[in-house]
């Protein structure tokens, strides 16, 4: 029904993504190469169209949507009085941390993880602790170090723990079983857990996420969950998120950062354009799944059969393959220097995720097939010639 399959030139538009050479072929950073969905153009347009644009703050019907998408997609309640508006999830967590924490203090990760966390800490005088994810090189699956975990949140400065779920870059979708030992361990040391969950949607197959906020609600205390249509519908630049803040108290503390950081405010397409989103796109969300999980399919046959020495990592959710390249190089940012001078494939170096991701390297694949196929001839080329020389 809908289009996943036209090339659609994204040069000279103002994109992050496509600010490249013209012989360049960006599959990094993650926005997807598919227009949104009908059904949301046609609600922007109309907000376009009213023609007056005063302040504007989400209603009732906002988060309605919002719950009402969490509850059909993913069999999880909210309620109201939990949710507020934010611009972002990335200003969401910036916030969180220059509210609930204290400069010096520890914000816990695990690496290998989005890189722009570290920012989120760094910029704002705390400090990163890291838990690191262990890999497992026979299986290439990750796994949760408990022991590491614990000893680390005990300590006196660790103040917060910022999970992904499912995990950028690595692809993995938590269990439930996983997320309650977590969050005991986090409860257990008054440690705050700030969920974030933006790659919710993108479940491609297996077992579906669990939202933090589905939780027992002895467990939902210390919880921020912060949910945005952003990479869900390729709305990055809707500038569009929800916090859930299950504890009253929590919700408080937080929602007055937001308010402070003047991050409260819409824009004037982010009303409208949500409620689309949540309310008449599902089946453009459920055709984009299927295209993701083809795109994956392809690329793992294809490394499989036709590019010595690289391993692509299984996993189940988002666009974002995680491909392990130790065979050929300890410096994942030398690989991808040279591919895109030899190729002009641009990938993401795997390194700036932090942990062992010297070893790997991040592609995007939410594309048309004949773009993917197009990275992935690239990527062989590269490859097949930085092995000859190294």
């Amino acid at each position: 029904m809908y289009d996943f399959t036209s090339m659609i030139s994204r040069r000279n538009t103002d994109s992050v993504k496509w600010d490249v050479k013209p012989n360049e072929l960006p599959m990094w950073v993650a926005d997807m190469d598919f227009k949104a969905a009908p059904e949301i153009l046609e609600a922007m347009r109309q907000k376009v169209d009213f023609g007056i644009f005063g302040y504007e703050e989400p209603h009732d019907d906002y988060f309605e949507a919002v719950a009402k998408w969490y509850q059909r997609e993913h069999h999880a309640n909210i309620e109201k009085d939990w949710m507020f508006f934010s611009t972002g999830v990335v200003p969401t967590i910036s916030s969180a941390v220059r509210r609930v924490t204290n400069v010096g203090d520890n914000v816990l990760v695990q690496a290998p993880v989005y890189n722009i966390f570290y920012n989120s800490i760094v910029n704002n005088g705390r400090h990163v602790l890291s838990s690191d994810l262990v890999y497992d090189v026979k299986t290439h699956q990750y796994h949760i170090d408990w022991q590491d975990l614990d000893a680390k949140l005990a300590e006196p400065l660790t103040t917060m723990m910022i999970l992904c779920n499912p995990h950028n870059p690595i692809g993995k979708v938590w269990t439930k079983e996983d997320l309650m030992k977590i969050n005991r361990l986090c409860l257990k040391h008054s440690v705050t857990l700030l969920a974030d969950e933006i790659h919710g949607d993108l479940v491609f197959k297996g077992a579906d996420y669990t939202p933090m906020f589905s939780l027992p609600e002895e467990l939902l205390q210390n919880v921020i969950v912060a949910v945005s249509p952003s990479k869900t519908f390729n709305l990055a630049a809707l500038h569009a998120a929800t916090v859930i803040v299950p504890n009253e108290a929590l919700r408080s503390k937080v929602n007055r950062g937001i308010n402070t950081d003047e991050l409260g405010e819409p824009n004037l397409l982010a009303i409208p354009g949500t409620i689309a989103a949540y309310t008449r796109a599902v089946q453009w969300v459920h055709e984009l799944r299927g295209q993701i999980r083809a795109n994956y399919e392809t690329v793992v046959k294809f490394c499989q059969e036709s590019i010595a020495g690289i391993t692509v990592v299984p996993s189940t959710a988002t666009y974002l393959v995680w491909i392990d390249v130790r065979q050929l190089t300890d410096d994942s940012a030398k690989l991808a220097t040279f591919i895109r001078a030899k190729t002009g494939l641009y990938l993401s170096a795997g390194n700036v995720y932090g942990g062992d991701g010297n070893h790997f390297l991040r592609l995007n694949i939410a594309s048309p097939k004949a773009m993917v196929e197009d990275g992935l001839n690239r990527l062989q080329q590269g490859i097949k010639e930085f092995s000859a020389i190294n």
